[in-house]
């Protein structure tokens, strides 16, 4: 799980600049949020059109990724600095300092190392950060459930007998683990079946496409099931192959069921309506 925090563009706000890097640039400093276990903040700069008397390109993209993880009770933070899509310098808080990826982060490194009071701040952050935010958290993304919606439908109209598609779709749930399985007349099938990876939808839930390769018979029925930790039980969702002729035949004689209430109904209001006028007239 990760977050953007807001951002500002101030001045380089470290002990220094990186020695590596031009001194007259300007960073994102990165403001706190109350609900987050991951933080990312990505900042652009402009670099001076001279470093160290070499002439540069224009523009440089400098990020500064700051990222917390959780697992098994224990938080580990990581400030990782990205130029122009390398990485280059990062903290760990397992290690408790920083340390150069590549040769450009050395002398930042040993810098940023040697400066007490910044690294003491430094060392914090996995408390001050990741901790805190983590326990503001929890209850709105460990304990959040989102229930599946389930629909299934071939790929592509088709006569029985036909080799098709069979797609279970299962979209808008959280968390993002879930198994999805086919059944075939009650008995699961294991092979022919093909599935994306998981999708994120942009509002904290995701989807996922089942898809069953099959020929249908008359009379099958596939089942498509699904278990979700948002469920106390199962959500089964049933497709049936039928012949466009039974289909039409099916749709026709609910057609004449509802037409025959509708008749029922206006004999019984008729019915009704003309004992209440003889009682009147009498």
């Amino acid at each position: 799980m990760s977050s953007v925090f807001t951002a500002s563009i101030l001045p380089w706000s470290g002990p220094s600049p990186p020695s590596s890097l031009p001194s007259s640039m300007m960073v994102l400093q990165v403001s706190g949020a109350p609900q987050t276990v991951a933080l990312m903040a990505l900042l652009m700069v402009l670099l001076t059109p001279v470093v160290q008397g070499r002439a540069t390109p224009e523009n440089y993209m400098l990020q500064v990724r700051d990222e917390c993880y959780a697992f098994n009770g224990t938080q580990r933070y990581l400030e990782r600095n990205i130029y122009n899509r390398e990485e280059f310098v990062r903290f760990d808080s397992n290690v408790g300092e920083y340390r150069a990826v590549t040769e450009l982060g050395r002398p930042d490194a040993e810098y940023w190392n040697s400066q007490k009071d910044f690294m003491e701040r430094k060392r914090a952050e996995v408390d001050t950060v990741c901790r805190h935010n983590y326990e503001l958290d929890e209850a709105v993304t460990l304990q959040r459930r989102v229930q599946p919606r389930v629909n299934v439908s071939p790929s592509k109209k088709g006569p029985l007998q036909h080799h098709n598609l069979l797609v279970c779709h299962v979209t808008d749930f959280y968390p993002g683990s879930i198994q999805v399985r086919w059944f075939l007349n009650g008995q699961e099938e294991t092979a022919g079946i093909v599935s994306t990876n998981l999708i994120r939808n942009g509002d904290w839930t995701f989807q996922i496409l089942v898809m069953l390769e099959m020929t249908p018979q008359q009379g099958d029925v596939y089942t498509c099931q699904v278990e979700h930790p948002s469920l106390d039980s199962p959500v089964t969702v049933e497709w049936k192959a039928q012949s466009d002729s039974a289909r039409s035949k099916m749709l026709t004689g609910a057609g004449s069921f509802v037409l025959g209430l509708l008749i029922c109904g206006v004999g019984i209001f008729m019915h009704r309506r003309s004992k209440k006028a003889q009682r009147g007239s009498a």
